[in-house]
């Protein structure tokens, strides 16, 4: 998914704040989904965040033309993790490992087929 960097994204010297990456792979996560008309939520299950890793090579700034990618490295019985990255250009600026648990009915649960097959769909393995 390609973004440009706008002025609410950046802190007063024109950089992206910090959190705002947060926000760009999340916006990613999302995107993946409505791409292939579905919802990365369900009548009665959702995902939320586990657990992040995070790593901050090179700050963007105002007007960037930034890509994120986003792939799947782990597939669990109630949870999955993706491996998401943030290029401006070919080179990398940002890139993050996060671990989405399964909830389903307000409680983690197993992570249905049918859901692990789209999960493959849109993020790869």
């Amino acid at each position: 998914m390609k973004l440009r960097v706008y002025y609410e994204d950046t802190d007063s010297l024109g950089m992206v704040y910090h959190a705002n990456y947060l926000k760009f792979i999340e916006r990613a996560r999302s995107e993946a989904f409505f791409a292939l008309a579905k919802s990365p939520e369900g009548a009665n299950f959702y995902f939320v965040v586990r657990s992040m890793n995070l790593k901050f090579a090179r700050s963007a700034k105002l007007g960037d033309l930034l890509e994120t990618r986003s792939r799947l490295i782990e597939m669990r019985s109630a949870s999955f993790s993706l491996a998401q990255e943030i290029f401006l250009g070919e080179t990398l600026i940002f890139s993050a490992i996060v671990e989405l648990a399964h909830i389903k009915n307000g409680k983690p649960a197993a992570i249905a087929p049918e859901t692990k097959e789209r999960l493959s769909a849109v993020f790869g393995e």
